[in-house]
Parts: C-alpha cells; structure tokens; sequence
C-alpha cells in the first residue's frame, strides 16, 4: 500500500515524500520592488521536509498583484532575491515550485503603480472589499482585457516562468483557481464575453490553455503544475456547470505530460473521483475540510487512491516539520489566524519544531 510518506518522482525530480505545503498568501513581501525578504527565505527553508513546497502566489506583472505586500517575478531585483529564497530552500534538501498568480478583477487601483487598474476577461466587477494599506474598499470595475492584452498576459505568464527557473525554482505552479484571472475567464459570472475567449465552453478554457501550453513551451511542461478549484465561488465566483468545463479542460491538457494538477476540493466531492479519473498524470488533492483545517485523516487519501500526493495549508504554516508530526501523530502547533497575513516574524518563523 502507497503512503504519504512514500517517495514519489514529479517531473522527473525525486521527493522524499508526498505531502505537500500548499501555496499561501501571507503579505511579508516587504523588499524594495515586492522583492522576497531573507525572513521569507527562513521561513521555507523551515518548511524544507515537505515533498514539495509551493510558494505564495507571486505576480507575473505589476498589473497582476492584487494585494499588499505579494512578491513578484518580473523584474532582475526580484529574481535575485528569490535566489535567496530558493538557495536557502535546496540547502535543506528541499524542492520548491513557484506559484504564478495574477489576481485579475481581484485587488484595487491603489495597490498598483503607473496609474494601472485592475483587469479581466469582462468588465465586471467582483462583490466584495479587498484590503489595502489604506484600509478595506471595494472592488473596482476592471479594464475588460482586449485581444492584445491577452497576448501580452500569456507572455508574462512565461516570462515570469523563466525568470522563476533563472531564480532557481524547480518549477511553478499556475494558479488557475479562487477566482483570479484565470478563474474569471473559466466562469460564467465573470467572463461575458463573446468572441473566442468567452461565449461557450471550449472559448472559456481557451485562455488557461494557452497560458499553460505558453508556459510549458517555455520552460518544459515536465516543470509545471496547475492548481484548480471547480465550483469555488470565492471572490464571488459561480460557475453554472463545472463538470462539463473542467472535464473539457482537462481533456485539452491531457496531452501536455504537466508535472501534475493541483486540485482544490470544493464542497462537490463527487467530482472530485471523475477529475482523478479523467488526469493521466500526478494528481495533488487539497482536500476539502472547511470550516477545519486540514489534518492526519486526509492521509488515506493517497492510501485509498483517491491523490498522489495531499496539500497541507494552515497546518504546515503552524508547523514548519508537520511530516514529522504526522509520522508521529502529533502533537500540532495550532496555527494564529491573526499573524496570518503581514506582520514581523510572530506567526510566521516562531513556530516550533518538535524537540530532539
């Protein structure tokens, strides 16, 4: 019987084991240019015993932050401090994948520079507040991306990628889920278009297709995962039938031999089994658990099958060697919910290992 604590090959790199810590926001980007901090370094290296680390979400542009203190990958001084990051995370024998984030319709004027708005594949807005220095405000209506625009994001999205392998990153992640860019563009509600980027559902997958085909183009497929979230109505998503859209863009990847899907489990379980079934390669379940957080039941999911590998969010966060407490059963650190994003160390590099 498979275990988590197995060895597995992801794209051809070896791992210790089949946990992974799932990709977090925590707002600690506080270098000059939304460049990584050697405290950030810390705090993955900590976290080094994972099979596999996937980074916060770092915007591939400037456009695509869409909140306070994210880092970035599209400029010379953010590659060179993510080097920090990724020397620290391999010197612990560690493997990390970058997390390729563009918020879209998700974030405000006043988190970007250059007189730069919000963008997306419809000029609609999300419901809901984001927060920024200046406080809570609401989404603003974003700049409908036009067929240009789109190019260039596609372009970003794999400049981004190479600045990523030039940083020193085994990979990246793209994200693909929670309602961000290319979220918007699979959803109904956020994506009214009606030319070949919208209007039914071979037009609403086209652009997470491009976007991944661009970046295993650019970086060899064997080094990049997609995160998804069907049914997720975070950020004010809805999608009418997630099924038949998710299953027809799994059908267009199929081919591409990604290193792996990172699905994160809504509360329809039910698709979960036919997604696993329809994905010919590694397939990485963050596991449906709200309100609690996930923890050492979800274990049997790579036993029974149903995952090759399992994403630990907030419990990797509080602790920083959770596969040796998960060998061991415990005890776990409690993770605090009010260091959760920004702040100094406390919350984030503080939380203790288990003693010798």
């Amino acid at each position: 019987m498979t275990t988590a604590f197995d060895a597995i090959v992801l794209g051809g790199k070896p791992l210790s084991n089949r946990l992974v810590m799932a990709p977090m926001t925590r707002s600690r980007a506080y270098g000059p240019g939304a460049e990584p901090t050697e405290l950030m370094a810390t705090y993955y290296a900590q976290r080094a015993s994972a099979g596999l680390i996937v980074t916060e979400g770092i915007q591939p542009s400037p456009v695509g932050q869409g909140y306070p203190d994210t880092p970035g990958l599209h400029t010379s001084g953010q590659v060179r401090a993510w080097r920090t990051v990724t020397d620290a995370v391999h010197r612990e024998g560690g493997v990390i994948f970058a997390q390729l984030m563009h918020t879209g319709r998700i974030g405000h004027p006043s988190l970007l520079p250059d007189g730069l708005v919000p963008v997306g594949p419809s000029a609609v807005a999300a419901k809901g507040q984001v927060y920024t220095h200046e406080g809570p405000k609401e989404y603003v209506t974003p700049k409908e991306l036009s067929e240009a625009g789109i190019r260039q994001t596609i372009a970003d999205f794999a400049d981004a990628a190479r600045n990523a392998v030039e940083a020193g990153f085994d990979g990246v992640e793209i994200h693909g889920a929670n309602g961000y860019l290319i979220h918007q563009f699979l959803a109904d509600n956020s994506n009214h278009r009606t030319d070949a980027w919208g209007s039914d559902t071979e037009g609403r997958i086209r652009f997470a297709v491009e976007v991944v085909t661009a970046v295993a183009e650019a970086i060899g497929s064997d080094r990049v995962g997609l995160r998804i979230s069907p049914g997720n109505r975070y950020n004010d998503m809805s999608e009418d039938n997630p099924a038949e859209v998710y299953g027809a863009l799994l059908e267009r990847l199929a081919g591409l031999d990604l290193a792996y899907l990172h699905l994160m489990e809504g509360p329809d379980r039910d698709l979960t089994p036919r997604l696993r079934k329809a994905w010919p390669g590694t397939f990485v379940l963050n596991p449906f658990t709200h309100p609690d957080v996930t923890g050492p039941d979800a274990l049997k999911l790579i036993e029974d099958g149903s995952a090759d590998m399992v994403a630990y969010g907030a419990l990797f966060l509080a602790n920083p060697d959770l596969p040796r407490r998960l060998i061991a059963g415990g005890p776990f650190n409690a993770p605090d919910k009010a260091t959760f994003y920004g702040g100094d160390h406390r919350g984030y590099t503080d939380y203790p290992a288990l003693s010798a």
